[in-house]
């Protein structure tokens, strides 16, 4: 079972990845492309062209984690910001919402204290 904590950060590879990519081929992805360290713990999410394949990676203190999942009806959210940046940061709760295959423009969510606003 995958946990999604609040405490970690989810950043998303807006560009189409090759899924026959291992760890170290993703690795690569995110130090030349992102240019995130990937020993910081962060977890990096990828999507294929077909937007029905999603990969998460991570660093675990002492190996790679990589958890992946694939649709076989149906499709993953395209993100808006897709083309904009090659990493857009995702929240806990919007990664969790991908992976059960909920569109994200039909969640509403009302007004709450936040010290950055």
């Amino acid at each position: 079972m995958l946990y999604l904590s609040a405490s970690i950060r989810y950043y998303f590879y807006g560009k189409i990845v090759d899924m026959r990519k291992g760890c170290y081929g993703l690795c690569g992805l995110v130090t030349n492309d992102m240019k995130k360290n990937i020993l910081s713990g962060d977890v990096f999410v990828f999507m294929n062209k077909r937007h029905n394949q999603i990969k998460l990676l991570q660093w675990d203190k002492d190996d790679f984690a990589i958890y992946e999942k694939r649709l076989e009806k149906g499709t993953f959210e395209e993100l808006d910001k897709m083309q904009e940046s090659n990493d857009i940061l995702l929240s806990n709760l919007q990664l969790q919402l991908i992976l059960q295959v909920i569109i994200l423009q039909s969640i509403r969510q009302k007004k709450r204290f936040s010290i950055n606003a």
